[in-house]
């Protein structure tokens, strides 16, 4: 069995964050979101992994390498466009072979893994097996419509009028019958080829396709709320650890400091992941916070936020639910003139206090 992974698609719902950096590499408690699928992938027994890359290709290859610091063998598969799930299997027909697979999409984080469905799948072998979860809002996703007794009996991707709360995670298993479900595709109003007008074409030809409700955590990290929300989730379980040198400071509850970062006269209440080489002096860090390698915060406070590399708070009252990118500044504005500078990229949004 192989995993197909798509780490494509321009992540334009965390812009500007994703003008300069892969939506898969966003970390989640320090570590890229992709790295936890690559995880749950080795975890079920799975050692050949075809990534689905686009334009962020050179940086995916980049962080994963060849897999084996996963225990995977890698292989890169390009898409010149972000034209569908569907056309990502297309794609790689040929890596695919006759074997059977999961798609999981690079950006979505499940916790628990994918073990008990792997097993599942290769005991039973449907044409396809779908994980599905209820959600508030059906129209964001791929909707899963089932009759009396569970079955699968239909699909539709992002309806305007979804018949069920029920929406499709982003995993998927197949065997080689999707090759020709895929191979009678014509793009949908989206212009993409649709992963489940393939599953339906399945179920239309009298192929078993089941599902999973997921009763676990599950989300796709698409938007900065949910990025803090999953650092929130996965800094819940944080073992504590103090690698770094702290002086003249107060930790409260789980806080991991890394090798080569310094905590100087602050109060850390976790859970709190401090990256290498940074520095804290005189601030407070509050729950939920993921601050990466190499930054510096000093004299400021910050709470349910996630700080990427190299970035700098200094002298800020009070930063809270935010994500701040790699090589940041954050400092006060001058008392006077009273008045608002602001240097913001395409996408941005700015919540200012008046």
């Amino acid at each position: 069995m192989k995993a197909l992974v798509l780490a494509g698609g321009s992540g334009t719902r965390l812009r500007p964050i994703t003008h300069t950096q892969a939506k898969q590499l966003v970390p989640v408690a320090n570590k890229p979101v992709l790295f936890y699928g690559l995880e749950s992938i080795a975890s079920a027994g799975i050692r050949d992994v075809g990534i689905v890359v686009g334009d962020t290709q050179a940086e995916i290859e980049a962080a994963v390498g060849d897999g084996s610091a996963f225990g995977l063998e890698v292989t890169y598969l390009r898409q010149e466009a972000p034209l569908g799930l569907a056309h990502a299997v297309l794609i790689a027909r040929d890596y695919l072979g006759g074997d059977d697979f999961v798609m999981y999409l690079g950006d979505n984080f499940i916790v628990g893994g994918i073990d008990a469905l792997v097993e599942r799948f290769r005991a039973e072998r449907p044409s396809a097996q779908i994980m599905l979860t209820r959600v508030p809002d059906p129209r964001q996703f791929g909707v899963a419509e089932l009759d009396a007794d569970g079955r699968v009996v239909g699909l539709e991707e992002k309806p305007r009028e979804p018949k069920s709360d029920l929406a499709m995670v982003g995993v998927y298993l197949f065997t080689p019958a999707v090759h020709e479900a895929v191979a009678e595709l014509k793009p949908s109003w989206r212009g993409e080829l649709e992963i489940t007008d393939a599953i339906q074409w399945l179920i239309d030809s009298g192929r078993a396709v089941q599902s999973t409700l997921i009763t676990g955590y599950w989300k796709d990290t698409g938007n900065v709320a949910d990025m803090l929300e999953v650092n929130r989730l996965v800094l819940e379980s944080l073992e504590p650890r103090v690698e770094g040198d702290v002086s003249d400071s107060e930790l409260i509850g789980r806080v991991a400091v890394e090798a080569g970062a310094s905590v100087r006269g602050s109060r850390i209440v976790g859970p709190v992941v401090i990256g290498s080489g940074t520095v804290i002096e005189d601030s407070y860090i509050g729950p939920f916070t993921s601050v990466a390698m190499d930054c510096r915060v000093s004299g400021s406070e910050i709470e349910y936020s996630i700080v990427l590399a190299r970035s700098s708070i200094e002298g800020v009252r009070r930063i809270e639910a935010s994500l701040i990118g790699h090589d940041v500044e954050v400092t006060p504005a001058p008392n006077t003139p009273r008045a608002h500078r602001l240097v913001l990229g395409d996408h941005s949004k700015v919540q200012i206090s008046q």
